[in-house]
């Protein structure tokens, strides 16, 4: 098994991380290794560790990164090349390397996986999971990620890249946000960042009777940032949905049940609460989308269509 790593400098919530992780590198010239300061540079390194013939592609940066690899690898225009993916914590968001168990510790993740190789035991870490194929037809362009939000969930992003400094821009400063916009919500201060965005859907090709909603997220993992888990669909399908409604009955009530998983009996389509699990939808609305933290701005009447790959062999680190 050969490893590549690629390291996205400014993804590092930690500098003296970082250093660690590089230091590791330079100790350990048997795993290929490349840095960059941006996502540009991305497609480059792919097609380079595809000619390399890494087998296990280490993704050291946080879900954006990810979600740029993601993009790249099954895109049209990717390389024809499917590597084993580990995603080690390496940024300032990493909901996909906690979900997968990756450990704390990049550098202990690096270890993990480097015995793995040399023990021919790689088998052992693999932790499958969908990967969501998000379409966006009228801007002939597809995205590939773990979690997508509308409308409120990308003016919260946005908003919290403007109030936080960059370095507080993770997990807790995700968390703050979500607290004052759920309080927000559930005293019916429903103006700015939490305007309801008209909208129309269909599950898995049924239309569903809803005309605004107020959060709209759906993902392929179980936990989100702070151990959130806020789907409580039981289909046996890939793709996570939740769906709220401006006027959802005793939001803030519901909210830590929500969270967890384990919404109240109350919390049915009925009183502006659905969670399923689904094989696709698709939803029109004018609203910006947030992928994995990258942001979409707003497009008119724009149309997306959400499916998943299923059972793509990621690496628990």
């Amino acid at each position: 098994m050969k490893i590549g790593v690629l390291t996205n400098l400014r993804a590092g919530k930690n500098n003296k991380r970082v250093q660690r992780v590089l230091a590791f590198l330079d100790r350990t010239p048997e795993i290929l290794r490349e840095e960059t300061h941006d996502f540009d540079r991305v497609p480059d390194v792919m097609r380079e560790f595809a000619a390399a013939g890494v087998n296990v592609l280490v993704m050291n940066g946080g879900d954006g990164t990810l979600q740029h690899a993601l993009t790249h690898l099954f895109g049209a225009n990717g390389p024809d090349w499917r590597p084993m993916i580990a995603p080690i914590r390496g940024g300032r968001t990493n909901m996909v390397a906690s979900d997968l168990g990756a450990n704390r510790d990049p550098v202990k993740s690096l270890e993990s996986l480097l015995a793995a190789a040399r023990s021919g035991r790689m088998d052992r870490l693999l932790a499958p999971r969908p990967v969501l194929r998000i379409e966006l037809p009228k801007e002939a362009n597809v995205q590939y990620g773990m979690f997508f939000g509308a409308g409120v969930l990308h003016r919260a992003v946005g908003l919290a890249h403007i109030a936080l400094p960059e370095e507080k821009v993770g997990a807790w400063g995700a968390g703050a946000i979500t607290g004052m916009l759920i309080v927000r919500a559930a005293i019916g201060k429903l103006s700015g960042v939490l305007d309801p965005d008209k909208y129309q859907l269909a599950l898995d090709g049924l239309d569903v009777d809803a005309s605004e909603v107020m959060l709209a997220m759906a993902s392929s993992i179980d936990r989100l940032f702070l151990g959130m888990r806020p789907f409580w669909g039981r289909e046996a399908a890939p793709v996570r949905t939740t769906w709220i409604a401006p006027k959802a009955t005793h939001l803030l009530r519901a909210a830590p049940g929500i969270l967890r998983g384990r919404p109240p009996v109350y919390a049915t389509p009925e009183n502006g609460y659905r969670s399923k699990n689904v094989h696709g939808f698709v939803m029109q609305l004018d609203a910006g989308l947030v992928i994995d933290g990258e942001l979409f701005d707003p497009v008119p009447d724009r149309v997306v269509r959400v499916t998943a790959l299923p059972d793509v062999p990621f690496l628990r680190a």
